[in-house]
C-alpha cells in the first residue's frame, strides 16, 4: 500500500490503492482487516493487463490508421467512386406515350486540372450505359477559365449518344457563360437559358424547362412559362435547388431537377453537412416532396475547393418515369 505523509489524505489513498488492486489482482480485505488476494498474481491479473494493454495498443493502432487513411480515402478514393442512382418516379401529368422514359442526370461537373480525362470519360461511359433517352446537365460545367477547357469538354460531352440539354450554374456565370454555351453548342449540347425544350411522341409531349442561373440574378421563370405550353408533363431544369420554393408557386412543375450543393461535399455520419451554399441550403441532397412539386438535388460529379469528398460520393442519376395508372388504363 502507498505510504502517506499527511494523514488527513491517507484514507483517500487507501481507498483509491484498494479499488484498482481489486480490479487488476481480485485483491480483497478480510474482516480482520488483513489484505487478501483473491487471485495468484502470477496468472489471472497478468492476463487482464495484457488484454488491457492490447486493447490500448489496439486502439493506438485504429486512430492512427484513421487519422492516416481518412485523408486518403477523402481526396483520392471517394471523388472518383461514382454511385450510378435509379430514382423511379410517377409524374402526375405524364401521358402514357412516355411511360417507361428515362433520364440521365449530371450535375456540376467543375471541369479542372486536377480532374483526371478518363475519369471524365468514365462518367460519360456510365452515362451512355443507361441507355438514356435524355441527358440533362444541371450547372457548373466549370469552375473557371472555360476556353482553357473547351478541347476536353467537347471531346467528352460529343460522346453523349442521347440528346442532351444543360442549363448554366454559377461558377459557369462567374467565368464566362457566353464561352460556357459555346463549348455546350460545339458538343451537340442543347443549352436552356430560360427556354424550353419540348419532346414528342405521336400528339403526347413532354417539357424540359431550364431557367438560367439563380445566384447570377439570370433565372427568368416569366419568360420560361411564357413559351410553356398548357399541356403536358414539365421538368424543370434549375442549377439551384432551392429555386423550387418559387417554382412550386406556378404548380405547372411535376419535377425540379437541381445540383448545387454537392451534397455537402463531406458529410459527417450522424450530423450532414456541415457547410451548404447559398441557395442550397433547404434542399441540398436527394429526393423532396414539396407541395405537388418532386424537387430532386444531385451531389454532383466534381468538386471545388477543398477538393476531397467523404460522405458524399460523385452521383449519376437515372429517372425512370411513369404515368399515372389511371392514365396508363
Amino acid at each position: 500500500m502507498p505510504i502517506c505523509y499527511h494523514r488527513n489524505w491517507c484514507w483517500f489513498w487507501d481507498a483509491i490503492a484498494k479499488s484498482h488492486l481489486k480490479r487488476v489482482s481480485g485483491y480483497s480485505e478480510g474482516k480482520d482487516g488483513k489484505e487478501l488476494m483473491g487471485q495468484d498474481l502470477g496468472q489471472m491479473p497478468k492476463r487482464r493487463l495484457f488484454r488491457r494493454r492490447s486493447f490500448g495498443i489496439w486502439t493506438l493502432l485504429i486512430l492512427f490508421f484513421l487519422a492516416l487513411g481518412l485523408p486518403v480515402y477523402a481526396y483520392k478514393i471517394e471523388p472518383y467512386w461514382l454511385e450510378v442512382k435509379t430514382v423511379p418516379l410517377v409524374l402526375p401529368h405524364l401521358q402514357p406515350e412516355f411511360d417507361g422514359y428515362r433520364i440521365v442526370q449530371l450535375s456540376d461537373v467543375h471541369v479542372v486540372d486536377q480532374m483526371p480525362q478518363p475519369f471524365l470519360e468514365k462518367v460519360i461511359d456510365q452515362t451512355n450505359r443507361q441507355q438514356p433517352d435524355l441527358v440533362v446537365i444541371t450547372g457548373d460545367i466549370v469552375t473557371a477559365s472555360p476556353r482553357r477547357y473547351a478541347s476536353r469538354i467537347e471531346a467528352a460531352f460529343k460522346t453523349f449518344e442521347a440528346p442532351t440539354v444543360a442549363v448554366l450554374g454559377n461558377h459557369d456565370y462567374w467565368s464566362d457563360p457566353e464561352a460556357v454555351q459555346q463549348i455546350l453548342q460545339n458538343s451537340n449540347v442543347e443549352p436552356l437559358r430560360n427556354q424550353v425544350y419540348t419532346v414528342h411522341r405521336n400528339q403526347a409531349q413532354l417539357h424540359i424547362a431550364g431557367v438560367d442561373d439563380v445566384w447570377a440574378g439570370a433565372a427568368d421563370l416569366d419568360q420560361v412559362m411564357a413559351q410553356l405550353p398548357k399541356t403536358g408533363a414539365a421538368i424543370l431544369l434549375a442549377h439551384e435547388p432551392d429555386f423550387a420554393d418559387t417554382a412550386v408557386t406556378t404548380h405547372r412543375f411535376d419535377l425540379e431537377l437541381s445540383g448545387h450543393a454537392h451534397g455537402g461535399q463531406v458529410a459527417i455520419p450522424f450530423v450532414g453537412a456541415p457547410v451548404l451554399p447559398p441557395h442550397g441550403k433547404r434542399y441540398p441532397i436527394g429526393q423532396y416532396q414539396i407541395e405537388d412539386l418532386i424537387q430532386y438535388t444531385n451531389r454532383g460529379i466534381g468538386m471545388v475547393s477543398p477538393r476531397v469528398r467523404f460522405g458524399s460520393r460523385p452521383e449519376i442519376t437515372v429517372f425512370q418515369l411513369s404515368a399515372p395508372a389511371e392514365q396508363q388504363s
